[in-house]
C-alpha cells in the first residue's frame, strides 16, 4: 500500500513538472512573438506587362524572395509580410508608394519619370531608381493597333481619328514623342485615356479606330487575330525600359531587403535565359499572356533585353523623355541624376559574384544560334533568320526567312502542326511573328527566292520598289519557300 502510494505521488509531481515547463515554453513563445517585429513589404508589379515579369511574378512563383531575405542579425526577430499587387500599368503603382502602401513598384520609362518628380516635388520621403527590368534600346515594344481589316497603315493615317492610351503610360510617352517629331498639335487625333482591358475591347467592337499601348498589347491583339501593328516605338528611336523603384525611407532603414529582392530578380533572369520556352510556357499559366508572346519578348533575340544595370544611356533617355514631357506641360522640374542610386544592383551583383561594370558596360542579349538542319548552314546572324515551333515539341532555328519558311513547310508536310513561325524586319530587327508580317518578294529565281520581312506595309513597298519584286503576303512567301537557300 504504500509503495502504491509513493508511485502515485511521484506521477502527480511529475505531471505538475511538465505542465509547469510546457507553461513556461508557451509563455516564452508568445513572448517572442509579442515582440517580434512584422515589417510589411508592398510590392506593385505588373503580371500582364510581360517585359516586368522577373520582378514580379517570376520572383513570388518561384519564391525566389523567401530565399534571399535577410533572417540573421538585425532581422532575426522580424517576421516579413510581402504583398504583391498587381496594377496593369504604372501610375497606380505610384498612387500606392505614395501612400506608403507600396514600398516597391516597376513601371515603363515615363510612368518612372513622373514617379520620381512626383517624388522630388514632395516633403515626403523621396523614391529611387534602384535597377532596370528589360529594354530595348531601340524602342521597340510600346505600339499602335488597328483593327485587322482597317484601311489605317501608318500613324498619319489617323489623323481625325479616334485613339485610346492608357494615359501617363509607356505607350503614351511614345506617342507625345511621334506628336513632337512631327510637328502635330493635340488636335491632330481624337486622343483618349482608356486601359489595355477597356482600349482592346473598344478596338474590336470598333468604338475607336486605334489603340496605343505598352508591352505585350501591340504584339498581343494582334497574335490574337483581331489586330495589325501600324506604329511600333522602334520608330522613335528612343530607347525604352521598365525598371523599378523603391521608397528611400524604406530602402534606407532596410538596405539588405531591398538588395535581397534584387538577387530574387536576377535569379529570376537566370531561369527565363537557361530554358525560354518552359519559361514562357510558365508566363502563360501564371498571367494568362500567351507563351508565343511572352517568347517573343524574353526568348532569344527577343524585342527586350533582361539586364538590370542602370546604363548612362538610360538616364540619358530619361533626362531626355523629360524635356518631352515638360515642353508639353506635363511635369515640373526633375533631377534625373539624384534619383538614381545603383548602391543596391551592385551588392546584388557583388553577393551574387558578377561583374556588375562589365554588364553595365554591355548592350548585348542571348541571340539564337547553331546549326540549321534545313538548310545546313550555320546562323551567322541572328537578326536575318528565323524559328518554328511545332506544337508540343522543340523550337528550332533556322538561318534566314527562306529556310524557315521551307521548315514550316516541311513540317505541315510531315503532319505537324505548327504552333508560331519568328523572323525578324529588315529595317530595325526586331523579332515579328512571321504570319503577320509583309514581304518584299522576289522568286524570279524558284529554287533561290529573295523573301524579305518587314513589320510595316511601306517599307516592304520601298524595298520592293528598289531592289525589284513584289509585296507579299504569308501565304505567298510560304507557298514561295524552298531549302535549297
Amino acid at each position: 500500500m504504500t509503495t502504491r502510494l509513493s508511485t502515485s505521488k511521484t506521477s502527480v509531481s511529475l505531471l505538475r513538472t511538465l505542465l509547469a515547463s510546457a507553461a513556461l515554453v508557451s509563455s516564452a513563445f508568445l513572448s517572442l512573438q509579442a515582440h517580434a517585429e512584422v515589417v510589411n513589404l508592398g510590392i506593385g508589379i505588373q503580371n500582364t506587362t510581360t517585359n516586368t515579369v522577373t520582378a514580379g511574378i517570376v520572383i513570388k512563383e518561384l519564391k525566389l524572395l523567401d530565399k534571399y531575405l535577410p533572417k540573421t542579425g538585425k532581422y532575426k526577430d522580424i517576421q516579413f509580410q510581402v504583398d504583391w499587387q498587381n496594377f496593369t500599368s504604372g501610375p497606380p503603382v505610384t498612387n500606392g508608394m505614395i501612400a506608403n502602401k507600396l514600398q516597391i513598384g516597376m513601371m515603363g520609362d515615363y510612368p518612372l519619370l513622373v514617379n520620381g518628380a512626383t517624388f522630388q516635388n514632395s516633403n515626403d520621403t523621396k523614391s529611387e531608381l534602384i535597377a532596370i527590368i528589360a529594354y530595348n534600346k531601340d524602342g521597340a515594344g510600346n505600339g499602335v493597333v488597328v483593327r485587322k481589316d482597317s484601311p489605317y497603315y501608318q500613324l498619319s493615317d489617323l489623323k481625325g481619328k479616334n485613339i485610346s492610351v492608357p494615359f501617363g503610360s509607356a505607350a503614351h510617352g511614345m506617342l507625345l514623342k511621334a506628336m513632337e517629331d512631327r510637328g502635330w498639335k493635340d488636335d491632330f487625333w481624337q486622343l483618349s485615356s482608356q486601359s489595355p482591358e477597356v482600349g482592346t475591347t473598344n478596338l474590336q467592337e470598333g468604338k475607336i479606330d486605334a489603340h496605343a499601348d505598352f508591352v505585350p498589347f501591340a504584339e498581343l491583339l494582334p497574335y490574337r487575330g483581331f489586330a495589325r501593328k501600324i506604329f511600333d516605338g522602334v520608330e522613335t528611336r528612343v530607347p525604352t525600359m521598365h525598371g523599378i523603384v523603391v521608397r528611400k525611407d524604406f530602402a534606407d532603414k532596410y538596405p539588405e531587403v531591398v538588395v535581397a529582392y534584387l538577387k530574387a530578380l536576377l535569379e529570376a533572369n537566370n531561369w527565363v535565359r537557361s530554358n525560354p520556352k518552359l519559361a514562357a510556357e510558365k508566363i502563360q499559366d501564371w498571367t494568362k499572356i500567351e507563351k508565343e508572346v511572352a517568347y517573343i519578348f524574353l526568348g532569344p533575340s527577343g524585342i527586350h533585353t533582361l539586364d538590370p544595370t542602370i546604363k548612362p544611356k538610360w538616364i540619358q533617355t530619361i533626362k531626355y523623355d523629360t524635356g518631352v514631357l515638360q515642353r508639353l506641360g506635363k511635369v515640373k522640374q526633375f533631377d534625373a541624376d539624384a534619383w538614381v542610386n545603383e548602391t543596391y544592383i551592385r551588392e546584388a551583383y557583388k553577393e551574387m559574384g558578377l561583374d556588375y561594370d562589365k554588364q553595365k558596360a554591355s548592350f548585348a542579349g542571348y541571340e539564337i544560334g547553331g546549326m540549321d538542319p534545313l538548310c545546313k548552314t550555320q546562323i551567322k546572324d541572328p537578326r536575318a533568320g528565323g524559328e518554328v515551333w511545332i506544337e508540343n515539341g522543340a523550337i528550332t532555328a533556322y538561318s534566314s526567312p527562306n529556310c524557315t519558311l521551307a521548315a514550316v513547310k516541311k513540317a505541315a508536310s510531315e503532319g505537324k502542326k505548327i504552333d508560331v513561325a519568328y523572323l525578324f524586319d529588315k529595317t530595325y530587327g526586331i523579332k515579328l511573328f512571321a504570319d503577320k508580317a509583309f514581304y518584299a518578294l522576289d522568286a524570279k529565281q524558284p529554287k533561290h527566292p529573295s523573301i524579305v520581312p518587314f513589320l510595316l506595309k511601306k517599307d516592304a513597298t520601298a524595298y520592293a520598289a528598289a531592289h525589284g519584286g513584289k509585296v507579299a503576303d504569308y501565304a505567298e512567301v510560304l507557298a514561295a519557300a524552298n531549302a535549297g537557300r
